[in-house]
């Protein structure tokens, strides 16, 4: 669960505020004042940041800039602030070109070949997704259900107990085991939090085109533009029908989050393991001063069994040590 801290007064903060910089590098309270509008600007729901939790993180981020050596010090010390701030996905980088440079990127990374790995215990299948990004990511996996069907598998086990997310790999993961469609869930951003003091409910989201993009880029755009992303899977070709275990630890974050939720809201799996992070929240980088990168929130996401995923996580089935889990499926799949 994630921190929320007390109020402090808001004068404090403007006591804080320093003036402009002469010349062209900003100074550290030019960029604390920067990340702060920024996030103002494009956060999913902007009352939210009224709240104490973001207001004493600000306030912290400012004092920050008082006794930061450098900007590099800056910059570890404003992420530290955030491993238990009010919500995640907020990070601070050095920026390695621009924000639209990175969207790009995204698109068509791959992993590195260690996303997604296949083994076998006997005749159960064991699938390792380490992240959920990289096209080469979602190559294994359709490569990893061949094998599976062609061998016959008995049990097959998901394990994303180091998976902190990612993107779209999600998709194959869940096609190739489910045997109709599924809406799992959608993400809303400022346009829906504006219009609506509720969160997406069933009827939403039957109400809503499936958005079935794979592009990072789109997703972002969509998300910012249009009151409610819906998450539409549609069973693939392949199609692996024998018993499903999911392995989780409380590093489980992000789209494995709602990979975890979508198979244990329809029953499709049985999730063994820890809570998972609840780290549910989709992030975009934006530009600020100092040559920085700010990636923050920009949607939320509402699951269409369990709702928010976001602070809370996915409570396992069965709830092991993570270190526990696999002995714990493999066992159960042998004594089916």
């Amino acid at each position: 669960m994630l921190k929320r801290t007390k109020l402090l007064v808001l004068a404090v903060m403007a006591s804080l505020y320093a003036g402009p910089a002469i010349g062209g590098e900003p100074t550290l309270h030019e960029i604390a004042n920067a990340l702060d509008a920024t996030m103002r600007a494009h956060h999913y729901r902007p009352a939210e940041l009224e709240e104490p939790g973001y207001l004493d993180l600000t306030i912290k981020a400012r004092k920050l800039a008082d006794t930061a050596v450098d900007k590099k010090a800056f910059v570890d010390g404003y992420n530290a602030l955030w491993d238990e701030g009010p919500f995640s996905h907020v990070q601070l980088n050095f920026a390695r070109g621009s924000a639209a440079d990175m969207a790009a990127f995204l698109d068509t990374m791959n992993a590195g070949g260690n996303g997604a790995k296949l083994k076998w215990q006997n005749n159960t299948a064991i699938l390792t997704v380490n992240t959920m990004m990289g096209q080469d990511t979602i190559e294994q996996i359709d490569a990893a259900y061949s094998a599976i069907a062609s061998r016959g598998a008995d049990g097959l086990i998901i394990d994303l107990r180091k998976n902190e997310g990612g993107a779209f790999a999600i998709r194959p993961l869940i096609e190739h085991i489910i045997d109709e469609p599924i809406d799992a869930g959608g993400s809303v951003a400022q346009q829906w939090n504006q219009a609506n003091s509720h969160p997406p409910r069933r009827e939403d989201l039957a109400a809503t085109d499936a958005w079935d993009g794979w592009s990072v880029r789109a997703f972002w755009n969509d998300a910012q533009s249009k009151p409610l992303i819906k998450v539409h899977l549609r069973p693939r070709p392949v199609t692996f029908t024998g018993p499903v275990f999911v392995l989780t630890s409380h590093k489980t974050a992000s789209a494995a989050e709602i990979a975890t939720d979508a198979l244990k809201g329809i029953g499709r799996a049985t999730i063994v393991g820890e809570t998972t992070a609840g780290e549910m929240l989709s992030q975009k980088p934006y530009d600020v001063p100092g040559g920085l990168q700010l990636f923050l929130p920009i949607a939320d996401y509402y699951s269409a069994y369990h709702g928010r995923i976001e602070g809370k996580g996915v409570e396992p089935d069965v709830a092991v040590r993570a270190e526990h889990a696999l002995g714990y499926a493999l066992k159960a799949i042998r004594n089916d």
